[in-house]
């Protein structure tokens, strides 16, 4: 595991929990991680990170052809 550090200006009203859950969700919404993955960096369960995606404009459905494709083909 790698980690990172970052000098976040004080104009930035947002507590590192905060933060990192904003990454977790962006990584999540890029299809760069799993919501698994992606909870586990939040430091949040599966279901709470699902639950908060909306709070950072990331929708747990994906807009990719392939994804629904798969899910179809899943069904």
């Amino acid at each position: 595991m790698r980690s990172l550090h970052l000098h976040i200006p004080d104009s930035v009203d947002k507590n590192d929990a905060e933060l990192v859950m904003l990454i977790a969700a962006k990584l999540y919404e890029d299809g760069t991680l799993p919501s698994g993955q992606a909870a586990e960096l939040a430091g949040v369960s599966k279901g709470t990170f699902i639950e908060l995606l909306a709070k950072y404009g990331v929708s747990v459905y994906s807009n990719s052809i392939d994804d629904l494709e798969t899910d179809i083909s899943n069904a």
